[in-house]
């Protein structure tokens, strides 16, 4: 009997079975990072800092022109902070006056305050703190340990730092008991105490300077009692003579006058 001839198979050629093995594992490995990503939770700031550093230091991102990383960009990525020995000064200061208060008024009545001027900075010193009623003379110990502290702070800031040390009142006459006539001479003699007091301490003569305002530079009103208790007060302001000696005027009011080549 004849063999029977084999049919041959006519089915279209698929792929090989280790192909849609290989495509299964794929497909779980895709799902099995999706629920990973969909269970995790992204910082979106971290995201953002990230992407901001790349643009920075690669400039691959939007709007870069560069894939190099040059020396220059190197050194703007990482700067390097340098350590600016004014600022401790000023911190020190803060800190001597926060021991001022808490020694002398635990917190209670005026307080001696520390602010920043355009130039500087400013310690005010409440009359009070200082003085008795009409008098110029320093006779509070914790005020004069507290000028003490602040001298040598002083001796320690930079040569182009001085002081000028500013008396101010308010709008009521010293008083019959007071050796000053007027509130000119007050602030001035309080402003000179304070001053001498400095030198006393160490500070430099050609660092430090004293004036008086009277009553013409009030901080608060003089129609109540605590605006003049705020307005009688001997100030310490702090600035820098550098970009002032460096600006000096070079023209004075006669060059400018009419007629002056």
């Amino acid at each position: 009997m004849a063999k029977a001839k084999k049919q041959e198979c006519n089915c279209p050629k698929c792929l090989p079975g280790w192909l849609a093995a290989f495509g299964d594992l794929m497909s779980l490995l895709l799902c099995f990072f999706v629920l990973l990503l969909s269970m995790s939770s992204m910082d979106a700031k971290k995201i953002s800092e990230a992407i901001g550093s790349l643009a920075g230091a690669m400039s691959v991102l939007e709007g870069g022109t560069k894939t190099e990383i040059s020396k220059q960009r190197i050194q703007e990525s990482t700067p390097i902070e340098q350590r600016d020995e004014t600022n401790e000064m000023v911190n020190r200061v803060q800190q001597a006056v926060a021991d001022a208060n808490e020694m002398m008024q635990k917190g209670h009545g005026p307080a001696v305050t520390i602010e920043e001027s355009q130039d500087g900075f400013v310690i005010q010193l409440p009359a009070s703190l200082l003085f008795k009623p009409g008098s110029a003379t320093i006779e509070n110990e914790d005020a004069l340990l507290f000028l003490k502290r602040i001298a040598l702070i002083v001796d320690q800031l930079p040569n182009d730092v001085d002081v000028s040390v500013q008396g101010h009142t308010d709008d009521q006459l010293p008083g019959k008991n007071s050796p000053f006539k007027d509130n000119w001479e007050l602030s001035v003699a309080r402003a000179l105490s304070v001053l001498q007091e400095l030198l006393l301490d160490g500070v430099e003569p050609n660092r430090i300077h004293a004036a008086g305002f009277g009553m013409f530079r009030p901080l608060a009103t003089n129609m109540t009692k605590e605006g003049r208790e705020k307005n009688r007060r001997v100030e310490l302001h702090f600035y820098g003579t550098k970009a002032e000696k460096a600006g000096s005027v070079k023209e004075t009011i006669l060059d400018k006058a009419p007629g002056a080549e």
